[in-house]
């Protein structure tokens, strides 16, 4: 089956006063030690991290940090802040060494720039900054950034219902995103045994996929499930879904939307249709749950489609989540 990704359960911590710098930056090193690197690779971890959440604690508005083993490769560390603060007008300016927008003594971002194995941001004047990092042990290898997805729980729960997974051979990749019905433990077991189904018929097209994961989800609450299959080689995307999940191919100048059909996986469903889209080159693929509203506007975001998948998630899900119900959102880069 070749590459599989699984979605974990992201926990976001809040950097909202200096307390939260140093808990995130031994949240990071113990995630690097637990993962082989040495006292020099954590170290470097410990000073980006540090000093990405001390910007959040001094610069943002709602500043959010999300600590994970990498979802392309565990041996990785990727770090994830978001925030609604002031943003940056020239984020190459502040990459710059030296460079403060408050004359701190920090390193910067060009410091953490040069710790990080891998980073990306994407920021916006009045609408906050979004940086993406991973970190790896020298001379190991490095995630392809192809695919990610973030998840976030409603309210203080402590599980998320929204689940994705993907699984990949060559030049074809398959993604799967299911919205368990509600919230809580019960629908993050609907959505993970959905997990399950997925990633043992994924192989499969996409219509077969979904119809394997509505047959097994008879004895859970269901969910809603989209399944899309990537074929880079050819440039195009066959889709399936069933229920209330987005699916979008989107570029710098909008989005085409791919058709669901209405029900409930496990319980209710029409006929199950697949549908095949032309993928343009320098598009990006995104599903995501109704945790998210469906009226971002992607032309809005000058030169997003370019970053990383998950700078791509994270921004959509600060932007288009809702309090009020778990959240997911899956970005695929089909093209490198």
């Amino acid at each position: 089956m070749g590459t599989v990704i699984r979605s974990q359960n992201d926990t976001w911590t809040r950097a909202e006063d200096a307390s939260a710098i140093g808990s995130l930056r031994r949240a990071a090193v113990t995630l690097a030690e637990a993962r082989g690197f040495d006292e020099e690779d954590a170290g470097r971890v410990a000073v980006a991290v540090s000093e990405a959440a001390s910007n959040l604690v001094k610069h943002a508005v709602e500043g959010t940090m999300l600590i994970r083993p990498h979802p392309e490769l565990d041996s990785a560390i990727e770090v994830i802040a978001i925030d609604r603060g002031p943003g940056m007008r020239d984020v190459s300016r502040a990459l710059r060494d030296g460079y403060s927008t408050a004359g701190t003594l920090g390193i910067g971002m060009g410091g953490i720039a040069r710790m990080a194995s891998g980073y990306e941001v994407h920021s916006m004047p009045g609408r906050g900054t979004v940086l993406g990092m991973y970190f790896t042990a020298r001379g190991a290898p490095r995630p392809e950034s192809r695919l990610s997805g973030v998840t976030r729980p409603i309210g203080e729960e402590a599980v998320c219902g929204d689940a994705f997974a993907s699984a990949g051979t060559g030049t074809t990749t398959s993604v799967m995103l299911c919205d368990g019905l509600g919230h809580g433990s019960a629908a993050a077991y609907a959505s993970q045994e959905a997990v399950r189904l997925f990633l043992r018929h994924a192989d499969l097209a996409p219509a077969t996929v979904l119809e394997r994961i509505h047959q097994g989800l008879g004895s859970t609450r269901g969910g809603a499930v989209a399944v899309a299959r990537i074929d880079r080689a050819a440039g195009v995307v066959s889709f399936a879904g069933l229920g209330n999940v987005a699916a979008w191919i989107t570029h710098q100048e909008g989005r085409q939307g791919m058709i669901s059909v209405p029900g409930i996986a496990g319980h209710k469903a029409r006929t199950l249709r697949q549908y095949e889209y032309a993928v343009p080159p320098h598009s990006m693929i995104v599903l995501h749950s109704d945790g998210l509203s469906d009226r971002w506007d992607i032309t809005s975001y000058p030169g997003l489609v370019t970053r990383t998948p998950s700078v791509v998630a994270a921004t959509l899900l600060r932007d288009a989540g809702t309090r009020r119900d778990d959240a997911c959102v899956v970005a695929v880069r089909p093209w490198t």
